[in-house]
């Protein structure tokens, strides 16, 4: 659809910033303001409140989209099956939800006949970097305009507009954080938090109960084909349910929650309080199956791959040809995780208690050290002799040109009495270590 009027497609929550945009925009830009609302599983006002509102406010078209299982199926999903915690901890909450969003900004630019989108980000954070780069990659005619960012809007001067155009949104309700939520988990910062020795309230938690709070455990058996997700206790589940029910049971056992202070990609170090407890429960599960079923040469490059892909997402390059192309690798790695693992959810820890797949691995007569055993140590001497070849080898080289590792004993260290009266000493009592007298040396 086109017009003669120009059109900006704005990303619109239904809050107070967002509501105040469509009018600016439209005075400051001339153009006709369309808004678009993407539900995620954020919970709160139903899609119809929130398109009456962006009507309300000034909005020409309102576009809203109930994008829950999309949502699920081709982000969460992705990020399952890369493990994906960013530093290690974070599990991708907002990153996750931004390239979706973009994508439907994009199309609602394309039907409405738009030449501009809009979003509401600050300059200090990384979504504007995912709205922007994301918007750049699947469209790149396409111009950008962040009033907060570009014009320095405050909140203080969005109340003041909403009040003088008399817009239908409350302008008293004021958190003292800035939340950001969907199925896959919560963020919240600022305020108090943004001192990194004040320790997080019990108020501020919203999907998570206290960890410490007694409680019975439970026990919970989660299904792979393929490293998705299909049931929970035996009952399938679409990807989506997965993660609404894991929600559920996490949260009631506290599982999930991380205090951290995370590396922003615009430089700067921000303390962030994130709960996750579905998303925690699963990467845990995924894990555990990935052990049984991945072959070790392909485990340890995958650790990688998942690394880095994690920090794709993070940064805003969902649509990068590197992305793309880890994604190939990682479909691919999934083609034997499939099996069940049983958890224990309690006191804030998922904890795998069981493991069992038609493609594991895992064979217990090669593991066993009992009787049953088929694996050949005879064979072991040999392999290490090949195996240690090359770094014996180079040893005598270093020795023969006087770079050899120098074995003597530092004054005062532990080492020095270990190479002298302290070896001799432990060997007359008979004293010897697990591994030394036959354990497996793990």
């Amino acid at each position: 659809m086109t017009g003669s009027t120009d059109r900006v497609v704005l990303a619109y929550s239904g809050g107070l910033d967002t509501s105040v945009a469509i009018g600016w925009l439209s005075e400051q830009t001339g153009a006709e303001v369309v808004a678009v609302a993407v539900d995620v599983g954020q919970g709160g006002e139903d899609l119809e409140t929130i398109r009456k509102r962006a009507l309300a406010c000034g909005a020409v078209e309102a576009v809203v989209v109930d994008a829950k299982d999309q949502f699920a199926e081709d982000f969460c999903l992705p990020a399952l099956q890369a493990n994906a915690l960013y530093m290690d901890r974070y599990p991708l909450v907002s990153a996750l939800s931004r390239p979706l969003i973009v994508q439907h900004l994009v199309e609602a630019a394309r039907y409405h006949g738009a030449t501009t989108v809009s979003h509401g980000c600050t300059g200090k954070g990384n979504d504007q970097v995912r709205f922007e780069v994301g918007v750049g990659a699947l469209a790149p005619d396409l111009k950008v305009i962040a009033p907060v960012r570009d014009y320095a809007w405050t909140r203080e001067k969005a109340i003041a507009y909403a009040e003088e155009h008399q817009l239908p949104i409350d302008v008293t309700k004021k958190s003292p954080y800035s939340i950001d939520q969907n199925v896959w988990g919560r963020a919240v910062e600022t305020g108090f938090l943004e001192d990194i020795w004040n320790a997080p309230i019990e108020d501020l938690y919203d999907y998570t109960a206290d960890p410490a709070a007694p409680r019975d455990p439970d026990e919970v058996v989660i299904s792979f084909e393929r490293g998705v997700p299909v049931a929970i206790d035996g009952h399938p589940v679409t990807v989506l349910q997965a993660i609404q029910q894991l929600n559920q049971r996490g949260g009631a056992q506290g599982v999930g929650r991380l205090d951290m202070v995370e590396d922003r990609l615009v430089g700067i170090k921000s303390r962030e309080v994130y709960e996750a407890p579905g998303a925690m429960v699963l990467i845990a599960a995924h894990q555990e199956i990935e052990s049984v079923t991945v072959e070790r040469d392909l485990a340890r490059f995958k650790r990688t791959v998942d690394q880095r892909w994690g920090e794709l997402a993070y940064d805003g390059l969902w649509f990068s040809p590197l992305k793309r192309s880890l994604d190939a690798f990682l479909h691919s790695s999934q083609e034997h995780v499939t099996g069940d693992i049983r958890m224990t959810l309690h006191a804030g820890k998922a904890v795998a208690t069981g493991r069992r797949s038609t493609a594991s691995l895992y064979d217990f007569n090669l593991a066993t050290y009992d009787t049953g055993d088929t694996f050949d140590q005879s064979q072991a001497k040999g392999f290490i002799e090949i195996y240690g070849l090359t770094s014996k080898l180079s040893a005598a080289r270093d020795v023969k040109f006087g770079n050899g590792v120098d074995l003597s004993p530092v004054a005062g260290s532990s080492t020095a009495g270990a190479l002298t009266g302290g070896a001799a000493d432990a060997s007359s009592t008979g004293a010897s270590s697990s591994t030394a007298d036959g354990g497996a040396g793990a």
